[in-house]
């Protein structure tokens, strides 16, 4: 269900890159019931000049171990369970690999079950349509 966008600034192990994608992952498994092998995320490793951002916008202090994910997902989760999702993937990435929590943005773009196409040509979300 979600499709998921990671982008960082170059230079980091792959290490550094699965432990990102495991906990963003694991957000959406523990916030979101996302199910384990509903997985689809595109990482985007940019240069220091390809990657911009304010360090210090809205008060909070970001160093270049940004990470900005951008998560496309259903629009039917209230407001609650997408504080609990920015709260389970910032809390497991700081755990691992130890970003530090201002250095996590998240952004959600929500859209309808019927914007959904995991193959076919099906609205895969839509009952008509699913197989």
């Amino acid at each position: 269900m979600p499709l998921v966008r990671i982008s960082l600034i170059k230079g980091k192990s792959s290490e550094h890159i699965r432990a990102i994608s495991d906990g963003v992952h694991r957000g959406l498994m523990e916030a979101y019931g996302a199910p384990a092998d509903d997985r689809f995320q595109l990482v985007h490793q940019h240069a220091p000049d390809e990657l911009i951002y304010d360090p210090d916008y809205l008060g909070l202090h970001r160093t270049d171990d940004l990470v900005i994910i951008n998560i496309v997902a259903g629009n039917w989760r209230e407001t609650p369970q997408k504080k609990a999702l920015y709260r389970a993937i910032t809390d497991n990435l700081v755990a691992n690999p130890g970003l530090r929590p201002e250095d996590v943005l998240i952004v959600l773009s929500p859209n309808g079950r019927d914007e959904w196409s995991f193959g076919n040509g099906l609205a895969s979300y839509v009952e008509d349509d699913a197989a």
